[in-house]
This record gives C-alpha cells, sequence and structure tokens, in this order.
C-alpha cells in the first residue's frame, strides 16, 4: 500500500512537473522572445486589446445601468490592467488620483486648484522620469501616467471654469465646463477607463459622463442589442433606428441593423490598426534606430543615409499608429467615439480619433502631419495650455511653451527638446513658404501648372519625411550623445536647411511679392 501511495505520489509530482514546464513554454516572455518583441511589449499590446471584450461586455450587460456599477467596471478593468502591465507600481496612478480628488474637494473651484494641481501632477510624472529613465524605450509606469497627467489637468481646469459665470468663457469652454461636483467614484472611472488608460486618446470629464449616462448613442432610449437573438456580441440588430428631431418627434432614420452604425466603422479601425501591427512587426527587425549608430550607416554614402532616415522616420511612427487605431475602436464600440450626426443624419464615431490615416500618408506638409497624428493630445494642448497664454499676446511665444511643455511631459532626456524645437523652427519656414508662393504672382502661377503638379509633390514629400525623420532622430535616441553622432553624420542638414531659410525666405518675399500685394494685404 506504502509503495502504491509513493507511486502515486510520484506520478503526481511529475505530472506536475511537466505542466509547470509547458506553462513555462508558454509564458510570456517566451512568447515575446519568438516574436521579437519584449515582454512588456507584449503585455501592452494584449492589454490594448483587451478593451474590445470589456467593451462589448459593458455594450451587453452594462448600458444604462446604474452610474455606480458603470464605474466601479472601469475602474476594476483599469486597474486590472495596471497591475497586469506593472505590478504593484499601480500605486502611482492610485495616489496621484486620489490626491486630485482632494484638491477638488479642499481648494474647491480655485486658481490656486488649477496650478496645485498642474504643479503636483507635472512634477510627480518629472520625478518619475527622472528615477526610472534609461538611455533606451522602455515600457513602464511612467507610460500611461503621462495620459493620466493631462487628463487630471484637464479635469482641473474644467472644475475651475465650471464655477465662472457662463457669459465669461468661450464657446469651448462651455463645452468642457464641468457644472456638478465629481465623486471619488466617477474621478476614478474616468481615469481608469479600459480604452484610453494606457496610451490614450484624451476626453474630458463632461464627455466621459454622457458614456455613463448613455448619452453617447444613435439610438436615443435603447439599448443597441436588446433585441440581438443570435450573435447578441457582435450584431445586435434593431429593425428601425429612430432620431429625436427637434421638434420632439420621432422619425424613422434607417432601416439597416443597428449592429452597422457602430460595430462597423468599429472593425475598420481595428482592421487597419492591425493592418500595421503586421507590418510594423514584419519590418521592425530591419529598420531600426540602432542602424543609425553603426559604422555601416556611417560608411555608406551620404544620399543613402538621408535615405534611411527618411524611410526610418515614416516608419518608426507606425507603432503609435497602430496602438491608437485599435484603442479608437474600443472607444466606438463602447460608444464614446460617437460625435452626433453628419447634415444626411449619419453617426459620426470620431470623437476619440487620434489619427487621420489618409492624411497622414497623403499630405506632403509637416503641418499636415501634426494636425493628423495624436489629434486629441494636441487638441488637449490647444485647448489647456496655448489659448490659456493668449494673455502674453504672442502667437509665436504661446507655441513656442506649448512645444516646451510638450517635450517636458514626453520625458527630460535633451532629444525631446531638440525634436520640438525642430518642430517649431519647421512650422515658421513652412508657413512663410506658403505665404511667399501665394503672394508672390511668379511663384503662384508656376505652383498652378498642372503637369508639374506630381514633380512637386514628390519634391515636397521628400523634405517632409527626410526631416521628419530628422527629427524623430532626436526623439528616438534620447541622449545628447547618441542623436548628436546621427546629426554629425548627416552634417546638421535640417539645421542648417532650415535655419538658411528662416532669414533667407522674407529677403526673398521681399524681392519677389509686389508692393501693390503688400498694400492690398495692408488694407
Amino acid at each position: 500500500m506504502a509503495s502504491s501511495a509513493e507511486g502515486d505520489e510520484g506520478t503526481v509530482v511529475a505530472l506536475a512537473g511537466v505542466l509547470q514546464s509547458g506553462f513555462q513554454e508558454l509564458s510570456l516572455n517566451k512568447l515575446a522572445t519568438s516574436l521579437g518583441a519584449s515582454e512588456q511589449a507584449l503585455r501592452l499590446i494584449i492589454s490594448i486589446f483587451l478593451g474590445y471584450p470589456f467593451a462589448l461586455f459593458y455594450r451587453h450587460y452594462l448600458f444604462y445601468k446604474d452610474s455606480y456599477l458603470i464605474h466601479l467596471f472601469h475602474t476594476f478593468t483599469g486597474l486590472s490592467i495596471a497591475y497586469f502591465n506593472f505590478g504593484n507600481q499601480l500605486y502611482h496612478s492610485l495616489l496621484c488620483i486620489v490626491l486630485q480628488f482632494l484638491i477638488l474637494r479642499l481648494m474647491g473651484r480655485t486658481i490656486t486648484a488649477v496650478l496645485t494641481t498642474f504643479c503636483f501632477q507635472m512634477a510627480y510624472l518629472l520625478a518619475g522620469y527622472y528615477y526610472t529613465a534609461t538611455g533606451n524605450y522602455d515600457i513602464k509606469w511612467t507610460m500611461p501616467h503621462c495620459v493620466l497627467t493631462l487628463k487630471l489637468i484637464g479635469l482641473a481646469v474644467d472644475y475651475f471654469d465650471g464655477g465662472k459665470d457662463q457669459n465669461s468663457l468661450s464657446s469651448e469652454q462651455q463645452k468642457y465646463a464641468i457644472r456638478g461636483v465629481p465623486s471619488l467614484l466617477e474621478v476614478a472611472g474616468f481615469s481608469y477607463f479600459y480604452g484610453a488608460f494606457l496610451v490614450g486618446p484624451q476626453f474630458s470629464m463632461n464627455h466621459y459622463m454622457k458614456l455613463v449616462q448613455g448619452e453617447l448613442t444613435d439610438i436615443p432610449g435603447k439599448i443597441p442589442n436588446r433585441k440581438c437573438r443570435r450573435a447578441q456580441w457582435l450584431m445586435p440588430v434593431m429593425p428601425t433606428l429612430w432620431e429625436a428631431k427637434a421638434g420632439g418627434s420621432l422619425e424613422t432614420r434607417s432601416s439597416r441593423p443597428a449592429w452597422a452604425t457602430y460595430i462597423i466603422p468599429a472593425l475598420k479601425r481595428l482592421s487597419l490598426g492591425l493592418f500595421y501591427l503586421v507590418g510594423y512587426t514584419l519590418l521592425s527587425p530591419h529598420i531600426t534606430e540602432d542602424y543609425l549608430l553603426t559604422e555601416d550607416y556611417d560608411n555608406h554614402p551620404f544620399w543613402f543615409r538621408c535615405m534611411y532616415m527618411l524611410i526610418w522616420g515614416k516608419f518608426v511612427l507606425y507603432k503609435y499608429v497602430t496602438c491608437w487605431l485599435v484603442t479608437e475602436g474600443v472607444c466606438i464600440l463602447t460608444g464614446l467615439g460617437f460625435n452626433g450626426f453628419e447634415e444626411k443624419g449619419k453617426a459620426k464615431w470620431d470623437a476619440c480619433a487620434n489619427m487621420k490615416v489618409w492624411l497622414f500618408e497623403t499630405n506632403p506638409r509637416f503641418t499636415g502631419t501634426i494636425a493628423s497624428f495624436n489629434i486629441n493630445t494636441n487638441a488637449w494642448v490647444a485647448r489647456y495650455f496655448f489659448k490659456r497664454l493668449k494673455f502674453l499676446g504672442n502667437k509665436e511665444l504661446s507655441q513656442g511653451l506649448s512645444l516646451l511643455f510638450l517635450a517636458l511631459w514626453h520625458g527630460l532626456h535633451s532629444g525631446y527638446l531638440v525634436c520640438f524645437q525642430m518642430e517649431f523652427l519647421i512650422v515658421i519656414v513652412e508657413r512663410q513658404a506658403a505665404r511667399l508662393i501665394q503672394e508672390s504672382p511668379t511663384l503662384s502661377n508656376l505652383a498652378a501648372i498642372t503637369v508639374l503638379q506630381p514633380f512637386y509633390y514628390l519634391v515636397q514629400q521628400t523634405i517632409h519625411w527626410l526631416f521628419m525623420g530628422y527629427s524623430m532622430t532626436a526623439f528616438c535616441l534620447f541622449t545628447w550623445d547618441k542623436w548628436l553622432k546621427v546629426y554629425k553624420s548627416i552634417y546638421f542638414l535640417g539645421h542648417i536647411f532650415f535655419l538658411s531659410l528662416l532669414f533667407i525666405l522674407p529677403y526673398i518675399h521681399k524681392a519677389m511679392v509686389p508692393r501693390k500685394e503688400k498694400l492690398k494685404k495692408m488694407e
């Protein structure tokens, strides 16, 4: 009997060993290695895609349910994602959220609360950067915390605006001003919303509360999937969609299945995100910033170094494009992406769009890339920083300070400052060049020649992405010794080119724009 028991025990131990070995083989670390990625990167991607089942659960079970249940769901799922990615370091976000709630309650709707929020949240973020910084791109708790920092600063500003006379606010400020007093659960749900906690997008507390209250839907007063019998998770069918008109009557909008109104836009963004993800995964081992630092890169001809920088500069942005497209799909599924209706009655789902893909891929101007990339963060900076500096009376100074804020918000590395300094310089020069072409009869006639349009476009795109890659070199290499080495290898081409144009273009404008045109402009 004893020998039989010992044999059974040995079998169990052996089986446990086999299972343990199997789980190790299936560990995220080994899976990430086989995919040529880091474990943290794999956890990030898994977490972003987890938003889809969470969104479908919310749509199916929590739509139009009690607000506290929705806040709890968002808080719990967000905390779970934080723990899955960063373990016990989730306390950083938790601490800042609780303290932010206390600031709002104890200081009220005062400028002191806004300044305290800005100083504390930015100081905490910068301290995190300082203590965790390395010379490489690492996915750590500071990555979602920079998203959270903007959310909480925006929350404080909107709460402050909510205490002002409505007539003293701009139409935009009236839209975002918070009239009520947010509870801790509301602030937590807003902060930890799973569709935006890790990589954005930014959205206001008012927009989030509309989601919780069931207002962000193209079928007012109805649960989109409640009449679904088959394939309930993906195809909630409603025979008729209704829209409340201004007079209060209800009229038929469409006889198409309701699932198409938000499922299809979400699937489109998901599919586009997967396309970029596959492309980036396949090509990333062959197009890397590390190659810029090698002797092999230095030994190639000058034209090759420039072309590699051009291709890499375009390609390196695709990892951000992937994340934002996938998370946008999550936001659309929940309803957070709902943005009203077009004139023809078609629902718009772009409230959380962080990318305008077609504009990003085709526009040949730097301002076009800025307008199509990280849209919600740029809108946040414009709304809460740039426009609030109007008292300075200088648009360029306000823009420069806004870009300085963005550089510090990204991190303490010198590469961020150089990158946004280049953006500032390039945008100024691009505007000067555009104004010159528009106001000079000779140049405007030359630019209007149809047969030369493809050539102009090719030249513009080449300059555009070459110097976008030039700027991104400093952004991605972080430290001065790395980006300086690469800039030396191409003879500081970007700085020389745009600084030269900055000083030369005013003289060209003076020579080529007739006095009559100048007088007309002054009038």
